[in-house]
């Protein structure tokens, strides 16, 4: 199975012109190197998609773990790779910014990991629970689940407030869930499982023991006890400046993070950029692969 092409990857280059426009120095470097490996493995993939895709029968039953490590990282076209992208570089610059560095590429590769891992218990579940064999073999890809992880960290982080989910005001605390019915019911061809996997993740980290797990597994002084320093950050008008930083949002922290996004999403909310993220990425319907 061949990933779709529609011929020019005009979803690469709108990303790539997005990135350029926001500027590479003033993508914090975890986010930017999150976005060179994927548009890396777009342009070049390890392996093709139904070779990478995670599923219960491959990776469980046939022992191809590998999987678990590939498939976040691919994508099955160019706008599935752009809007999945656009989405990490609002995230990271909140989130990177916020925790630091080292504590964000060590959460970006663990909900890499653990929403495969989810993603996987779900689709066993389903299957003995519905008793329908078919959901072992449902096989998806995409950075999504990941995303949605992020998500539930940045409305932990950021609480209060709405977003809109196809014309409704949702508070943001319920945002993840909305969105996760309304890419279900709309596009019933994305990974509703994997979207999912991903939330719970994420509330495993804001809400349950896994930050407690990763402090201990890396050692508390390792990450969160970093020393406050000065970090760049970037105004709205893109220039750079500097401000003290705390990993974890210690006392005293005031997060100062571009405000004005049009730059790189034509003026649209996240939500609304998810809309047209259905509309682009998921009309062509050539391939069985679910995309997260």
């Amino acid at each position: 199975m061949q990933r779709r092409s529609r011929g020019v990857n005009a979803g690469l280059l709108l990303l790539l012109s997005q990135i350029f426009h926001v500027g590479i120095n003033n993508i914090p470097p975890v986010t930017l190197a999150a976005l060179a490996v994927n548009i890396w493995f777009f342009l070049s993939p390890l392996k093709p998609l139904l070779s990478s895709c995670l599923s219960v029968e491959k990776c469980y039953q046939e022992k191809e773990w590998q999987r678990l490590l590939l498939s976040p990282f691919h994508h099955a076209d160019d706008w599935h790779l752009y809007f999945n992208m656009v989405s990490m570089l609002w995230k990271g610059i909140h989130l990177e910014r916020r925790l630091g560095s080292r504590w964000f590429a060590y959460v970006i590769t663990t909900f890499s990991l653990l929403t495969g891992v989810v993603y996987l218990f779900l689709e066993f579940a389903l299957a003995e629970f519905m008793g329908d064999p078919g959901f072992k073999r449902n096989c998806g890809v995409g950075f999504s689940g990941v995303l949605f992880a992020l998500k539930v960290l940045n409305n932990h982080y950021c609480p209060g407030g709405f977003v809109n989910i196809l014309g409704f005001p949702v508070p943001s605390r319920f945002g993840c869930w909305a969105e996760l019915l309304a890419i279900y019911f709309i596009s019933p061809g994305t990974s509703f499982a994997g979207h999912l996997a991903g939330i719970l993740v994420g509330l495993l980290y804001t809400h349950g023991p896994l930050k407690k797990i990763m402090e201990t597994c890396a050692g508390i002084f390792s990450f969160s006890n970093g020393y406050p320093g000065q970090r760049p950050y970037f105004n709205n008008s893109g220039y750079p400046g500097f401000q003290d930083y705390y990993p974890h949002g210690s006392p005293g922290y005031h997060a100062e993070v571009p405000r004005n996004y049009d730059a790189y999403t034509a003026g649209l909310s996240e939500e609304e950029q998810l809309e047209r993220a259905i509309r682009a990425s998921l009309w062509d319907r050539g391939i069985a692969v679910p995309m997260w």
